[in-house]
C-alpha cells in the first residue's frame, strides 16, 4: 500500500523505492542479455554459416562455439571494466 504525501498524492516508502529500483535493474539486465544474445547470434551466424541448411556440419558447430566463446569473453571483459570504473567513480 502506498503512503500518502502532504498533497494527498501517493508516495513510495523507502522499501518500495528499493524494490522498484531492484525491479528496474533486473529488467535492464534482461534487456542487455537479450541484446547480447541477438548480436552474438547475428555475428556468429554471418561468420560461420556459409550455406544454411537443415543441420550444421562439424566445422560450423566448432566455428559457432568458438565465436560465441570469444564474444562472451569480450563482453565479460568490457562489463568488468565498466563495473570497476563505475565503482571507482562512486568512491571519489
Amino acid at each position: 500500500m502506498l503512503a500518502m504525501d502532504s498533497d494527498g498524492g501517493s508516495a513510495l516508502t523507502s522499501a518500495q523505492k528499493d524494490a522498484l529500483m531492484d525491479k528496474v535493474k533486473q529488467e535492464i539486465m534482461i534487456a542487455n542479455f537479450q541484446e547480447l544474445l541477438q548480436k552474438m547470434t547475428e555475428k556468429c551466424f554471418k561468420q560461420c554459416i556459409n550455406k544454411p541448411g537443415t543441420s550444421l556440419d562439424n566445422s560450423e558447430q566448432k566455428c559457432l562455439a568458438m565465436c560465441m566463446d570469444r564474444y562472451l569473453d569480450a563482453y565479460n571483459t568490457v562489463s568488468r571494466a565498466y563495473s570497476t570504473r563505475i565503482q571507482q567513480e562512486h568512491h571519489q
